[in-house]
C-alpha cells in the first residue's frame, strides 16, 4: 500500500509571464503552475537543484506530493508536466494538478519481482522475461501503492504471470481491460536448441518412414 507521500516545497511566484519566468530560471528556480481542485491557479518556482535530483531519482510522474507553500495550505498534487530544454534537455517549466484524496488517477506503478531463488524453474537456468516492468492503474489518490509485487516462490519454466495474479490494492484495477502478461519464465536457450534440434529430428524420421512407406 501508499507509504508516506514526500513534500514538495515550492515558493509562491509574484509575477506571472515570459518574463517572470525568465527571472525565476535566472534566479536558479523552475517555475511553475498548479492547477485543478476547484481553486484558481497558482504561480510557483521550485528551485532547480531540488527538482533535478527528483526527476533524476525516477517516477516523478507516477508520484503523489505533498505541495507545500508558505502561505497557502497544503495540497496533494501530481505532475502533468515537465518542461525541458531542447538542446540541454533540462527542465523549464513544471506543471503540478491538485488532488484530493479521493480523487481516481492512473498511473504508472513499478512492478518488483521477489523470491527468485524460491523458482524452482529459475534454479534450472530458466530466465524471468520481464514483459512489462511497470502497470497503468486507474487508482484513488489517497491509496496509491508504492510497487507491486510479484511472488516468484514455485514458479515453473514455461509458466507466465498475468496481472490477475498481482494483488492490487482496493478500488485500484488496470487500464487494460484483460488479463495481460507481466513476464514469464523461459527455457534456457541451450535447451530451447536442444529441443528444436530434437523436434526436427522427430519430423525427419517421421518423413522418412512415410517416403518408405
Amino acid at each position: 500500500m501508499a507509504g508516506q507521500i514526500p513534500d514538495l516545497i515550492a515558493e509562491a511566484r509574484t509575477g506571472t509571464g515570459k518574463g517572470a519566468a525568465r527571472q525565476a530560471r535566472r534566479d536558479g528556480f523552475v517555475p511553475g503552475v498548479v492547477y485543478g481542485g476547484d481553486a484558481e491557479p497558482l504561480a510557483i518556482q521550485i528551485p532547480f537543484n531540488v527538482l533535478f535530483k527528483k526527476l533524476k531519482e525516477g517516477r516523478f510522474l507516477s508520484t503523489l506530493f505533498n505541495l507545500k507553500v508558505e502561505g497557502q495550505e497544503d495540497v496533494r498534487v501530481i505532475c502533468r508536466g515537465v518542461q525541458r530544454d531542447v538542446v540541454k534537455d533540462l527542465p523549464t517549466h513544471i506543471d503540478l494538478l491538485r488532488l484530493r484524496r479521493t480523487s481516481k488517477i492512473n498511473l504508472f506503478i513499478h512492478v518488483d519481482f521477489e523470491n527468485e531463488e524460491e523458482a524452482p524453474g529459475i534454479k534450472k537456468g530458466g530466465v524471468l522475461t520481464v514483459v512489462r516492468p511497470e502497470v497503468e492503474l486507474n487508482v484513488t489518490a489517497g491509496e496509491i501503492p508504492e510497487r507491486l509485487v510479484v511472488d516468484l516462490t514455485g514458479k515453473e519454466v514455461g509458466d507466465t504471470i498475468t496481472i490477475s495474479q498481482i494483488d492490487l490494492p482496493a478500488g485500484a484495477k488496470p487500464t487494460i481491460d484483460r488479463d495481460f502478461v507481466i513476464a514469464n519464465i523461459s527455457a534456457p536457450s541451450g535447451l530451447r536448441s536442444s529441443e528444436n534440434e530434437e523436434g526436427e529430428g522427430e519430423e525427419a524420421a517421421a518423413e522418412e518412414a512415410a517416403a518408405e512407406e
